[in-house]
């Protein structure tokens, strides 16, 4: 079509641009299911969300119930335990997804955790809290480092 035999353009499509037309849909793409081991790991991680959960509320609790020496600072202990069961929630989704972004941060609070439990296992002189810590991160970082899981997400 020639520039002379055009219709005329609306003011806002002059003045803004046209919008471009809608893409074709994308093909659906095949997901590969989650080994199993990495399907577990996605189960332990949750469990350890759902256990800093209560931690939360048991610090809220004990906040509010109780006299801290620093309410700030204990409500501040309550939204971090919240804020890192959020993120573990949301990586133990990610796993269960194969999503590649999930199990970066899953690992680093792994390392985090288990250095918790060994001081209060061993330092701290409270086994009854840092042996099931240590429990959870062995058996999350083993399930995540089996040669099925590594397979699933190096293609990522």
């Amino acid at each position: 079509m020639s520039e002379q035999n055009r219709p005329p353009r609306r003011l806002a499509d002059r003045l803004f641009g046209a919008s471009a037309p809608a893409p074709a849909p994308r093909p659906d793409r095949a997901r590969p299911g989650a080994p199993r081991s990495v399907r577990q790991a996605a189960l332990v991680v949750a469990v350890e969300a759902g256990a800093l959960a209560v931690l939360g509320l048991v610090l809220l609790w004990l906040t509010l119930t109780g006299d801290p020496d620093s309410v700030p600072r204990a409500l501040a202990e309550v939204v971090l335990a919240w804020l890192v069961a959020g993120v573990l929630a949301a990586a133990a989704t990610g796993l269960s997804r194969l999503s590649g972004w999930a199990r970066g941060p899953v690992i680093a609070l792994q390392v985090f955790f288990g250095l918790s439990g060994f001081v209060a296992a061993f330092q701290a002189g409270r086994p009854e809290i840092g042996v099931p810590v240590l429990a959870l991160v062995a058996a999350t970082l083993y399930l995540l480092m089996t040669p099925e899981a590594r397979e699933a997400f190096e293609g990522r």
